[in-house]
């Protein structure tokens, strides 16, 4: 016996089960609360304490003192009042980002814009300081004063110039093109910007890679940036039109590194999939494919002599290959941890590999062994030599060693510091170059900001221990 079946509309059938969604979603029971204005203030006030304690006694610029937020009570008994002070300033917490001078937490600077014109004045880098810039620095107490007072020595002779502030995450790759005039940098925030080396001032943002941005090269033979990220891309940017014009595909993992060729239109990257490869930059064809290491290839450097490609890598060795036949043509074994940077020297047939159990100066062509630079203790992430014979170290920790090539002698460390709001963690060095100058040194660090750093002409050979050797007493410091 068959039960009748009652038979409903399509619309009907449609319209119960629409019902039933309704019911069951009509409770959202992951929605948030509705915020309660004083307990924001509260939690405002408390947050202005504990990251921003430090920083809230310093003025704002009086042009923007009209733009200044009234903050609620709360956040006002926080403010610290300083007898003497100047009246036109007003005493406020200053924006938690980008941390550049003159930047109040308003409703108009929460959310990220590019520093003012006064902002960008008050952090000019100059080069050569003027007699009358010098006089005004040494009026107020400065990074080297308050470290030579607390019995900093190994910081004492820094002269750190004004942070750059601007990208939103890590810095991690930085290059100078060849007239000096900008630089870049690539960030964890997947873009690249490009800064004016007088000024510190933002000049453009590129956009494109979707990960981080490893590498960037400037051509000296073209106008085209050169960029890799951990998205696997290699891209070409032609900055007359500030946009991509070619593609290199053929990585399987990130890309960690890239360089390019002194004399012949050739691009050379390296990545996590333990090989390197070789570009014709004008037809993308991948010219050889570079196998042999174990492990991630975690830096590239090129150059016009032979062997013109060096490779070091997190299997611990080093490899100087033959571009013409593509294969290797020495491995180097003496480092027992990963080697993460590679420097060539400008002038001498030299090379130096920098690893987490020391430094290690190389011979070319077939890789002779030197020297061991023993005492920075700490994965060192950057090498950077100038035609001076300054070498320096960057490492994981914010440790910055400079070093007399010639005899391996560290005659400087410097400890940079964090911005105001960060981490002591977040204290690496990831990339540090000279500019074309070679008289500043520009690091990327991890604390989201590009520190620049100049030679101090008012060191002086009192300054350093009696126990120096002559020929270091000769030597600029940083």
């Amino acid at each position: 016996m068959t039960e009748d079946v009652q038979k409903h509309s399509v619309h009907t059938l449609v319209f119960r089960s629409l019902k039933r969604t309704h019911d069951m979603f009509v409770s959202d029971h992951a929605k948030s609360i509705a915020k309660d204005d004083q307990s924001h203030k509260l939690k405002l006030g408390v947050k202005l304490k504990a990251d921003y304690s430090a920083v809230l006694h310093m003025p704002i610029l009086k042009e923007v003192k009209d733009r200044v937020y009234q903050q609620p009570s709360s956040v006002q008994d926080l403010s610290y009042a300083q007898t003497g002070d100047d009246p036109e300033y007003l005493i406020t917490g200053t924006h938690a980002y980008p941390s550049g001078p003159g930047l109040a937490l308003t409703a108009d600077t929460k959310v990220h814009r590019n520093p003012s014109e006064a902002g960008v004045h008050s952090m000019a880098l100059a080069l050569p300081p003027s007699q009358a810039k010098q006089e005004a620095i040494r009026t107020a107490a400065s990074v080297t004063d308050i470290h030579r007072h607390i019995g900093g020595a190994e910081r004492a002779s820094a002269l750190v110039r004004p942070v750059i502030s601007g990208h939103l995450g890590w810095v991690r790759s930085i290059a100078v093109e060849p007239g000096n005039q900008w630089f870049v940098t690539g960030s964890a925030d997947r873009t690249i910007k490009i800064w004016d080396l007088s000024s510190g001032k933002l000049k453009l943002s590129l956009t494109g890679h979707i990960s981080t941005v490893r590498g960037v090269a400037v051509s000296h033979r073209s106008p085209y940036l050169f960029s890799c990220g951990e998205d696997k891309q290699v891209k070409c940017w032609d900055l007359e039109y500030n946009k991509v014009i070619r593609h290199y595909h053929g990585h399987l993992s990130a890309v960690y590194g890239l360089d390019l060729h002194p004399t012949i239109d050739v691009l050379v990257t390296c990545s996590r999939d333990a090989t390197a490869r070789v570009w014709d930059i004008r037809t993308k064809a991948n010219a050889h494919t570079l196998t042999g290491h174990t492990n991630t290839v975690a830096t590239v450097r090129c150059q016009a002599a032979e062997p013109q490609i060096i490779t070091g890598s997190h299997d611990s060795t080093i490899r100087l290959w033959d571009l013409i036949a593509g294969k290797t043509r020495a491995t180097l074994t003496n480092h027992k941890k990963s080697v993460r940077s590679v420097v060539l020297h400008p002038q001498q047939y030299t090379f130096a590999s920098g690893s987490a159990d020391n430094i290690k100066q190389w011979m070319f062509p077939d890789g002779n062994f030197i020297q061991n630079l023993s005492g920075h203790n700490a994965i060192i992430n950057t090498l950077a030599v100038n035609s001076n014979g300054v070498l320096v170290s960057g490492a994981d920790n914010g440790t910055i060693h400079l070093w007399d090539w010639r005899t391996g002698y560290n005659f400087q460390r410097i400890h940079a510091a964090v911005q105001p709001g960060s981490l002591d963690s977040e204290s690496g060095i990831f990339a540090c170059v000279f500019d074309s100058s070679e008289s500043r040194l520009i690091t990327a660090e991890a604390d989201k900001t590009i520190k620049v750093y100049a030679e101090d002409n008012m060191a002086t050979e009192e300054s350093h221990p009696v126990n120096w050797k002559p020929e270091i007493l000769k030597r600029k410091r940083f």
